[in-house]
């Protein structure tokens, strides 16, 4: 596959190990990549996404502190 990148030299035993916030920033990142597919998925499926949204009511009423 010659269009992804060579991760041998971003991960090999020269690099660094990566910073509290280039971890950070990649984890808001995916996070919100996550959010977003969310969205697009309730919006294309919005039956199975009320569907969803009421396991997780009903999850959280009964969930014992």
């Amino acid at each position: 596959m010659p269009d992804l990148p060579d991760r041998t030299s971003e991960h090999g035993p020269s690099r660094e190990p990566e910073t509290d916030a280039e971890r950070r920033r990649r984890r808001a990142q995916f996070l919100r990549d996550l959010a977003e597919a969310r969205e697009l998925r309730d919006r294309v499926q919005p039956r199975r996404a009320k569907a969803a949204r009421l396991r997780h009511a009903m999850r959280m009423r009964t969930f014992r502190w």
